[in-house]
């Protein structure tokens, strides 16, 4: 395989990461009405979180949030000026991983960059045209929530990073592993 077939191959995916997340954010949002739904079950200003708005599965369900900040909500903008930095630093990450992905030369790990740089763009754009991140996917064991409430584009960056670290950890045991014999010996003194 080419270096350039690589790379595009890594792009699609980025392209496609982007647009699944985009329609399952506007089918939560327009469609499935989950916003309206989720402002009709908070009483007095509280949730209640003991089941999402939409339950899918015992463990998991549709619900509404919007995050203001980065992922685990760290990062909070309370600002434009703050949000608008987010914006521009999320997007130095994600040109950051673009660049990555363009000279890298395995497709194995261009694969994993277009997850992360489709999630990225994919939060970036609800940040900037809404000024904060659609989050619905929920996942639950009654009320405790192992994770925050996310979304696609959370996921395709969480699983790209893992897949470049497990690589990077299983191509350095490989080489602690590799004893063998260098292809030229070295010179003798």
């Amino acid at each position: 395989m080419t270096i350039l077939r690589a790379h595009i191959q890594g792009l699609w995916v980025a392209v496609a990461t982007f647009a699944g997340d985009q329609l399952v954010k506007w089918l939560v949002s327009g469609p499935l009405a989950l916003r309206a739904l989720h402002e009709g079950r908070v009483i007095n200003g509280q949730w209640d979180a003991a089941t999402p708005d939409i339950p899918l599965l015992p463990i998991f369900g549709l619900s509404w949030a919007e995050n203001y900040g980065v992922s685990l909500g760290l990062f909070t903008a309370n600002s434009d000026a703050q949000r608008w930095a987010l914006v521009a630093m999320t997007g130095l990450i994600a040109a950051g991983v673009l660049i990555w992905m363009l000279r890298e030369t395995r497709r194995a790990d261009t694969l994993p960059l277009g997850l992360i740089l489709g999630g990225a763009l994919g939060n970036i754009l609800d940040r900037v045209a809404l000024g904060h991140v659609v989050d619905y996917a929920d996942l639950h064991f009654g009320a405790w929530r192992p994770f925050l409430i996310f979304n696609l584009a959370d996921v395709a960056i969480t699983f790209g990073v893992l897949i470049i670290l497990a690589r990077s950890f299983l191509s350095r045991e490989k080489q602690a592993g590799d004893t063998s014999e260098p292809a030229y010996p070295a010179p003798e003194s």
